[in-house]
Parts: structure tokens; C-alpha cells; sequence
């Protein structure tokens, strides 16, 4: 765990230029003091704030403990742009590395505790001899008073982590639970990895998926912002598919458009042109951009609040469908349709694909493609249909792409929809180039069609709609922004 701890070695390399105390005396001196000025409040605050309680109404009379993560290496002294641990960001609102969220029991609630880097600022060398840390090197952060203003929870110097939860667990009858698979510094401090204790974890893991399963109006708000942005990342892919040359260009321009508008692309893109779209993650994103072929983009923009979209579009690269894409792409457009007229309080998650997959074998039999009838494949020893449509249709998004991960099945997978979900529809089919059962004319062919959809109270709306799905609407979409770019 990094801190400022003036015990430890700032972070230097082989390569470093050596300080002499001249330089160090003189590097202290006539420096402006820091701004007295705080930082404004996060918007998002008090929603923070009561995610909090009823965290600690779950798990009362514990310590619970929860790491923001550290700043992973790419290669030797370089490192991934940093990117907090989803629940402690849920929780907090926080984007700093190497933060911990501690909540200490008080009676009948917790004391809630956010321990943060401090920043010495120019008054320590750090600020100019440790890479890692240093504002000279990385640029100003927060420290104590500041992260408390910004993110309104009390706040403690990082170094003070360790004796406060050993006063904390050494109390009579104390219990810890931290969230694992952040920081292995914080788990050690906590609790060793008995059965028993990582039982309890996984338990506080669980709880946290599924108070993200239902979205508050902060995170709808985020997720229909990132939508828009990641529209507008669809249309700039479209403006440059009359020139485009390869996938890895087209992934490029959207990927500007993830700087440009939120913090990153919420996933790898996947831009696949041609028969590269039969392959569900592809990622190589390396072949080339030809006029007859169909493009499958899925791709989602993370905005600055760190929600994603999740969308997938199938585009004619020539701007037009060939009778046989045509044919493909209205199974997938009609599957998508009954999937979204399950989507509503009540019914089964798995309801949307079920509805799904049953236009999608009927679709498969009227193409001649299928050994056996639509309802013979269907039936649940044979779902010969899966052969050619590989996946379900929806997963929970929000923070994660694939959102809520740690959640019990029973109220995941095999649960039900309530008001406040946010999930995918995404159907497809994808013909091989080897598939023998396929007719030479559809094999190649790979199209999916994905939304994002909030579960309403008295059935759903597409937070995606504002994107053309109809074969119609796609390609006057295209011809659109080609006129206007």
C-alpha cells in the first residue's frame, strides 16, 4: 500500500537522477502556499451517503471494510490509467488509488470513515522525488481536509488504517468483513483467509451486487448521459466507414469519442467487419473495412461518473443491406421485439430469452437452416437454435459492463424483474464460414442488435432508443450523417 509514510522510499528508478541536498534545500523553498480554497462537493454525495447506511443497516455490529484498489503495472514501471474498485466508487464517489472505505460500529450505526492519501504538497520531497506520488510527476491530488470536502464523509490520513482497525478488532466480540480482490495489503490488516472469513466476505461481496441491482436516479442520469455520448461515437464511425481502410481505424474514432466525452470506453470495442462479426467477442479488431459486408460495433462509452453504455448496431458498410443480410437482420430485429415486451416488473429474467429465442428458431427454420422444426429445437434436451445464436440476451449493466456480478443467481439469473433494473436485449445470430448447415449465401453473415433498458414500474423503457434499429431507419441513419459530414 503506498503512502506518504516518511519511513518509507519514494518510488525511483534505476534511472533517476540522484538528488543532492543542495538541490533538495533548494527545491523546499519560494513556493506559493497551497489554496485555502476546498474542492466543490460531488453531486452524487448524498446518494453516496445512503448507500452507506443501508450498508451498515445490513451488516450491523461489524467492521466493514472496503479497498478503492491500486493502480495496476502494463509493463515494469508503467502503469494502467487507475480505475476505482467498482463498489468502493459505488460507495463513495472517490477515484483516488489506494483509499479505504471503514465503517467502525457505533451503537446502533457505523462511523463512517474514508482513509486517503495525504498530499504534503511542496513541503515534503515527495512532491518532486517520488514518481508514483508526486505532484511534479503525476499532478496535483487530494489530501485529507480535501477528499472530505469533496466527497462529505470524514476522513483520516492513510497511515492511521492499521492502528484503527486493530483497535477496532481488538474490541470483545469484534467481527471484520473486507471486500477482497483489491488489495491484499488491506486484506491482511483485516483478517486472515480462513474459510470461515472469506465465507463472510464473499457474504458482504453478494450484498454489495444486489443493492447495485436496482438503480437510484443519479445512476439512471449517468447511464443516459453515457448513451448519448456513445451515439455520438456510433455516428462518428459511421462518417468515416465511406473512407475507413480497417476495423482498428473505426475502433480508434470511437475510442476519441470516449476521451473526448467521458473517462474511457467501458469495454474493449468490438468492431467486426464481415465474418469477424460470427466471432461474439471479437477484439482483434485487425481486418479490413470492404463495401459489401455487414460491421457489428459493440462498443459503450464510460462517462466521467464511471456508468457505461452497451450498445450494438449492425451496419451495411455500403449503406444498404443485400437481400440476404436483410433476411438475417429482420430475425434478430423481430427477436429483440418480443424479448422488450417481457421486460417488465414481475416477470423472469430469463423471460426476455426465452421470447427471444423462440423467433429466433422460428426465424431459422423459415431460412431453411434448422435439421428439425422450430419447436422440435426448441424443446429444452435439444435447443439446436443455439447453435446459431450462441448467447442470452441480457445481462445487468450499470458500473460494470457486466453489472452485479457477485449476486445470488435466485436474484440474478433465475429471479425476477423489478422497477429500477437496467439490463441489456441483445439477440443475434451468426452464420460460420465453415458451417455446413448454413446455406453458402448466409454464411459469413453475423448480426446483433443491443439496447439498453431500464425496467419501469409498469413495463420498460430503451434508454437507447434514440439509435435507428429498423433495417429502414439504420440506413437512412447513415445516409443522414454522410450528408451531414
Amino acid at each position: 500500500m503506498s503512502t506518504f509514510d516518511p519511513s518509507k522510499a519514494p518510488a525511483r528508478n534505476a534511472y533517476d537522477a540522484d538528488v543532492p541536498p543542495n538541490l533538495l534545500n533548494f527545491m523546499l523553498r519560494s513556493w506559493n502556499p497551497k489554496p485555502r480554497k476546498l474542492p466543490e462537493v460531488i453531486p452524487n454525495a448524498s446518494s453516496c451517503l445512503m448507500r452507506r447506511d443501508r450498508l451498515s443497516q445490513r451488516f450491523p455490529d461489524e467492521v466493514l471494510v472496503i479497498p478503492s484498489g491500486h493502480r495496476k503495472v502494463r509493463a515494469n514501471d508503467t502503469y494502467y490509467p487507475f480505475r476505482p474498485g467498482t463498489d468502493f466508487f459505488y460507495l463513495t464517489g472517490a477515484f483516488e488509488p489506494d483509499c479505504v472505505l471503514v465503517l467502525l460500529p457505533r451503537g446502533k450505526r457505523h462511523e463512517q470513515l474514508l482513509f486517503v492519501e495525504p498530499n504534503p504538497g511542496k513541503t515534503d520531497a515527495t512532491f518532486f522525488t517520488d514518481r508514483n506520488k508526486g505532484e511534479l510527476w503525476e499532478g496535483y491530488r487530494l489530501g485529507v481536509p480535501e477528499s472530505a470536502r469533496r466527497y462529505a464523509i470524514s476522513c483520516r490520513a492513510l497511515s492511521e488504517l492499521d492502528a484503527t482497525l486493530q483497535a477496532a478488532l481488538a474490541l470483545p466480540n469484534a467481527r471484520a468483513r473486507v471486500l477482497r480482490g483489491l488489495s491484499p495489503a488491506t486484506e491482511a490488516l483485516v483478517a486472515p483467509g480462513t474459510r470461515d472469513q472469506i465465507e463472510r466476505d464473499t457474504e458482504l461481496a453478494t450484498c454489495l451486487s444486489e443493492m447495485r441491482l436496482i438503480k437510484d436516479a443519479d445512476e439512471v442520469a449517468a447511464l443516459r448521459s453515457a448513451i448519448l455520448a456513445t451515439k455520438r461515437g456510433f455516428e462518428d464511425v459511421i462518417a468515416r466507414l465511406r473512407t475507413a481502410r480497417s476495423e482498428r481505424e473505426l475502433e480508434g474514432v470511437f475510442w476519441t469519442r470516449a476521451r473526448m466525452e467521458g473517462n474511457e470506453v467501458g469495454y474493449t470495442s468490438i468492431v467486426a467487419s464481415g465474418s469477424h462479426a460470427c466471432t461474439l467477442h471479437w477484439k482483434h479488431n485487425n481486418g479490413a473495412i470492404r463495401k459489401g459486408d455487414l460491421l457489428l460495433l459493440d462498443a459503450g462509452i464510460e462517462g466521467h461518473s464511471l456508468y457505461t453504455a452497451d450498445i450494438t448496431r449492425t451496419f451495411p458498410i455500403s449503406g444498404k443491406f443485400t437481400p440476404e443480410q436483410r433476411a438475417v437482420y429482420d430475425i434478430v430485429l423481430e427477436a429483440q421485439r418480443a424479448a422488450l415486451e417481457q421486460v417488465r416488473p414481475g416477470n423472469d429474467f430469463m423471460a426476455p430469452n426465452k421470447a427471444a429465442m423462440n423467433v429466433i428458431a422460428h426465424g431459422l427454420e423459415r431460412l431453411g437452416i434448422l435439421p428439425v422444426s422450430a419447436q422440435e429445437a426448441l424443446r429444452e434436451e435439444n435447443q439446436f437454435y443455439r447453435r446459431y445464436s450462441l448467447h442470452n440476451v441480457s445481462h445487468m449493466l450499470g458500473l460494470d459492463v457486466h453489472d452485479c456480478a457477485q449476486a445470488r443467481a435466485e436474484n440474478y439469473k433465475y429471479g425476477q424483474l423489478h422497477a429500477g433494473m437496467v439490463l441489456t436485449v441483445e439477440p443475434g445470430l451468426y452464420f460460420q464460414t465453415d458451417d455446413l448447415t448454413v446455406p453458402a449465401r448466409y454464411r459469413g453473415i453475423g448480426v446483433r442488435i443491443e439496447d439498453d433498458v431500464l425496467v419501469a414500474p409498469k413495463g420498460h423503457r430503451v434508454l437507447s432508443s434514440s439509435l435507428p434499429r429498423k433495417a429502414e431507419d439504420v440506413q437512412d441513419w447513415m445516409r443522414e450523417v454522410w450528408r451531414r459530414r
